[in-house]
């Protein structure tokens, strides 16, 4: 795996960025800057996760700090090795290096005994009532909450009781671990959460070493203390936590000061869902190929579809940190997307649905090589040569029997150029018993080698093509979008997939240096978009993106 060095860019400013130098400057945390990013690896990172990987890294990088990954694996019904490996490699490939790859479970022991400090200061109790209740009782905004008949046991009892669900004692389901803190609380996440429960479900790394497990919440601020985490970002959804997080620091010694919960906008785009339930639907009833299909929102699928790191990194960038959430559209991360592959992408030529083209009138075995420019953004790039022989490749669309108004590429008696060899024209066609034309017969000028006119005569358009005797066959997908709703599950429904998401076309013809492309390599083909070799089938090939820019186009119609 290629990782991309994350690049510096201008200092932004946002409102984390404002309290990290308020807390410099006073000295809250003495010099010290320490994020870190906390995935659950219970299914691969998306584009969502890239806003908050390139924050939390980002704001260690700039100020001096040191950021660590720490997988949030307090839930082991749903976490596999798989996806721990698959987001270390995502965040290498993005392009960030933790400073320390931690686990909650790392810190089990510590979390446990000081849910026995709780429960000592009366401050936690064990309830035997069921989830479904717990919930019932909790209430809702402007309902008041029922306390739980075991909320007055003794701390002697409710510690037995707990060492008691430690041990093994109890069937799973059967009791929790309870903070005492105020069923009435307008917050309702102070309304008596849960801290701990009974699961016999073997850990990936613990083993079977532990039958009860802590909860977010109440794992989340401690292993942050544990470590020495300053700022712990979140997005806007744990704003609600933040009471409960500061709650369970407040009753404890901590080691050192005790961190900061701050909460940003989280990434939102059109047309896709980052809801990780909805995502592992789409897997395991194979609507899509895998976590990495290239449809997928994941990173590994914007990976396979060609998206670079350094674009997705100078997306989040200018999206910034914002305290309301927002949908961005899509349309705007293809733009970064874009931009870095008319800068960096080499041109070559392909035709996706093909038709022959005879040039009736030219010397018959003869092959000529015409010079063109590897990328026209980048001299140093250089040129390449193609085979032109008198049999070609041209798109279906590129001619038309009867052309409509406005049609400028070939139909019968009309000349067009031919990129970087000569202008022809059409002069005959041979169909098939159904009527459709199967091969176009022109002549070609031989003045105009190079696809410019001595005489100064010009054309309309210039279409591209590829040598009959010369083609290597790929395989591409294009694709549309994977949701066809701008706001896809807005209605409270689980979104429909888009049937015509992806069209694969069999037996496209390629110029033959194509057949080099590395995989994963992105490359322009010409007129057509920007697509990127498949990773592991050598002459598959995805769109990455269009060259129409429709970025632009949605802020015209905006204004």
């Amino acid at each position: 795996m290629t990782t991309e060095p994350a690049e510096a860019g201008p200092t932004p400013s946002d409102f984390i960025r404002d309290i990290i130098r308020a807390d410099l400057a006073s000295g809250k945390y003495g010099d010290r800057v320490q994020t870190r990013f906390p995935p659950e690896p219970n299914g691969y990172l998306h584009i969502g996760h890239a806003k908050s990987i390139c924050l939390n890294f980002g704001l260690a990088v700039e100020f001096g700090g040191t950021c660590n990954l720490r997988f949030d694996d307090t839930n082991p019904e749903a976490e596999d090795h798989e996806y721990v490996e698959a987001i270390l490699e995502d965040i290498e490939w993005l392009g960030f290096t933790p400073a320390n790859v931690f686990y909650a479970s790392d810190y089990f022991g510590q979390i446990y005994d000081w849910a026995e400090v709780l429960v000592t200061k009366g401050l936690a109790y064990v309830d035997d009532q069921d989830g479904d209740t717990i919930r019932a009782q909790r209430g809702g905004f402007g309902k008041p909450g029922i306390e739980s008949p075991f909320r007055n046991r003794t701390p002697e009892e409710n510690l037995a009781l707990l060492r008691g669900m430690r041990d093994g004692e109890f069937p799973d389901g059967s009791k929790v671990l309870r903070a005492k803190i105020d069923m009435q609380a307008s917050v309702m996440t102070l309304r008596d959460p849960v801290l701990y429960r009974i699961r016999r479900v073997p850990h990936v790394r613990t083993g079977t070493d532990w039958i009860i497990y802590p909860t977010y919440d109440w794992a989340h601020g401690q292993s942050d203390a544990i470590e020495g985490v300053t700022h712990s970002i979140c997005t806007l959804e744990f704003a609600d936590h933040r009471p409960l997080y500061d709650w369970c620091l407040d009753h404890l010694d901590l080691p050192r000061e005790r961190p900061v919960q701050i909460e940003f906008a989280r990434l939102a785009l059109t047309h896709t869902v980052m809801s990780k339930r909805l995502l592992r639907a789409l897997v395991e009833n194979g609507t899509v190929d895998g976590w990495d299909d290239a449809r997928m929102p994941t990173l590994r699928g914007m990976r396979r579809r060609g998206y670079p790191a350094a674009a997705i990194r100078e997306f989040v960038s200018t999206l910034g940190a914002a305290k309301t959430n927002t949908v961005t559209e899509i349309e705007y991360l293809e733009s970064f997307v874009r931009t870095h592959h008319n800068t960096h992408a080499l041109r070559r030529m392909a035709v996706l649905e093909p038709l022959k083209l005879v040039i009736t009138n030219w010397p018959e075995g003869q092959v000529e090589h015409v010079e063109l420019v590897e990328n026209p953004e980048d001299p140093a790039a250089g040129v390449r040569t193609v085979p032109f022989t008198g049999e070609l490749w041209i798109e279906q669309d590129d001619f038309k029997l009867e052309p409509p108004p406005k049609y400028f590429r070939l139909s019968p008696g009309r000349e067009v150029r031919l990129r970087g060899g000569y202008f022809v024209t059409a002069t005959d066609v041979v169909t098939n018993a159904d009527g459709n034309v199967t091969e176009v017969h022109c002549t070609y000028d031989p003045e105009t080698k190079g696809g410019n006119a001595p005489d100064g005569r010009k054309v309309k358009a210039t279409m591209h093509w590829v040598s009959a005797a010369h083609a290597v066959d790929i395989t591409v997908h294009l694709y549309d979008r994977l949701y066809a709703e701008t706001r896809p599950g807005s209605d409270g429904n689980d979104p429909v997939v888009n049937p015509a998401s992806r069209r694969t076309l069999t037996g496209a013809k390629a110029e033959p240096v194509l057949a080099d492309t590395k995989p994963g390599e992105v490359v322009q083909f010409e007129r057509l978009g920007y697509f990127a070799a498949d990773v592991d089938t050598p002459g598959t090939f995805h769109r990455t993106v269009g060259l129409r820019d429709e970025w632009a186009n949605i802020q015209k119609r905006n204004g």
